[in-house]
């Protein structure tokens, strides 16, 4: 039976008893550190040698070259065409659903002509090169390929390099179809710290990339960590997280579903249910240690429910999103009547799912926004991936003859007041001549 926490807002000490709930400090292991940046300092130094010392120590897998570890884009359509049709066919949706969705986020180059022909403007270009990390082994995320390749390929990225573990040589077929479906255009079978030194740095045979995107564990996020700065990262991240507002008029099951649906991702996921109704949230409860006899990965949730879950007692649904904007969770399910209404009072969440019917695990696979969302209260000001993670803004200025009169003016007025002669002087040139 899952002892998970009963709270009420009404009790005294609530505030510290919710910021004791949430708190999670991502920790940087002292021990994972030193090792991660021993790889990476290698990875740096020898390249190629080093990365198959480590793939072949950590993966056991022997090659002479890493040429070796590539697969070629025939053996990515194979896994593609190997695949059952029903499987290949929600493959297909889910990325042609993905796309379409992330097509409408793509910005733009703009400018404006000012009245003396000043022109002014903002230039949008992609990266060169991104770096796509995906675990592998018996872990099947092809669904994390799908999020992470397709928007950097509608923002125009020129190559996308998608590195693998393959564990005693183990590969997911459902990943490499992910991978031929975005049409990913180099694939290595490598992962762990010294993947991502490998694309951070390069080596002899992996080019440099611009941007490291995708999950991985502690090393794999300790690696980006250190390699931000030379290269962009998306984000890390910590344990997933969901957070149920609910009015009392939704089935209790699906509900615990929706908290089970978190809480088998690892111990450390969060599931956190608020309602205003005391007897519903008695039903969810029974629901959850009914259900939870039912669950694959039971051990997994019972943790993560008993230690970070919690049912929460609320006043009414204004307070439900006050709380809610103080959590700031990854993903939000408002599961009430007019979610549209008690939309308007929400600021702060990665993803938002809206009525009964919008269950996390749909956007999870295939609604079409990205899966990749900020945690640990980070949504209060940050965003999920998407196209403009891939794409850089470039400002333009173009002054005329009679616009630089003016504002080099301005900029010699303001460069002296900083002290900045030889600003001064430089806007001066332009209209003194």
């Amino acid at each position: 039976m899952v002892q998970i926490k009963r709270l009420a807002s009404t009790d005294i000490g609530f505030n510290k008893s919710l910021g004791q709930l949430l708190a999670f400090e991502n920790a940087q292991d002292d021990e994972v550190n030193k090792t991660v940046t021993s790889i990476l300092t290698d990875i740096k130094c020898r390249g190629d040698a080093a990365l198959l010392e480590y793939t072949q120590r950590f993966d056991n897998l022997t090659a002479t070259t890493i040429e070796a570890l590539e697969l070629p884009k025939a053996y990515l359509q194979q896994a593609l065409q190997a695949l059952p049709p029903f499987q290949r066919d929600a493959l297909e949706q889910a990325a042609q659903r993905v796309r379409a969705y992330h097509e409408k986020q793509a910005a733009q180059s703009w400018q404006y002509e000012e009245a003396d022909g000043t022109i002014l403007g903002q230039k949008i270009t992609p990266l060169d090169r991104a770096g796509l990390y995906v675990p592998g082994g018996k872990a099947s995320y092809p669904s994390s390929v799908l999020m992470n390749a397709l928007p950097a390929s509608v923002a125009g990225v020129q190559e996308l390099i998608m590195v693998v573990p393959t564990p005693n040589g183990e590969k997911n077929d459902l990943v490499l179809a992910a991978a031929a479906i975005c049409e990913v255009d180099r694939v290595f079978t490598i992962g762990g710290a010294q993947a991502i030194g490998a694309l951070a740095y390069g080596t002899q045979t992996i080019p440099q990339v611009d941007k490291i995107v995708g999950p991985g564990n502690a090393y794999v996020a300790a690696a980006k960590r250190c390699v931000y700065g030379l290269v962009g990262i998306d984000m890390i991240a910590g344990p997933s997280e969901i957070l149920v507002i609910c009015d009392g008029k939704t089935n209790p099951d699906w509900i615990a579903m929706d908290l089970f649906s978190q809480a088998e991702h690892d111990e450390l996921a969060q599931a956190i249910l608020l309602s205003p109704d005391t007897a519903f949230l008695d039903k969810v409860e029974t629901s959850i240690n009914r259900q939870l006899e039912t669950m694959p990965r039971k051990a997994i949730i019972h943790t993560s429910l008993e230690n970070r879950g919690a049912l929460i007692r609320v006043n009414d649904l204004d307070e439900a999103c006050a709380i809610a904007n103080q959590i700031a969770p990854e993903h939000l399910e408002l599961s009430v009547d007019q979610p549209e209404k008690w939309l308007e009072k929400i600021k702060h969440a990665g993803a938002i799912f809206l009525g009964r019917n919008a269950c996390e695990a749909i956007g999870d696979y295939c609604a079409g926004p990205n899966h990749v969302l900020p945690t640990s209260r980070t949504a209060r000001f940050s965003s999920p991936l998407g196209v403009y993670d891939f794409q850089k803004r470039s400002s333009l200025i173009q002054v005329s003859a009679q616009g630089a009169a003016t504002l080099g003016a301005i900029a010699s007025t303001l460069a002296k007041g900083e002290g900045l002669q030889a600003h001064a002087m430089s806007a001066e040139y332009r209209y003194k001549g």
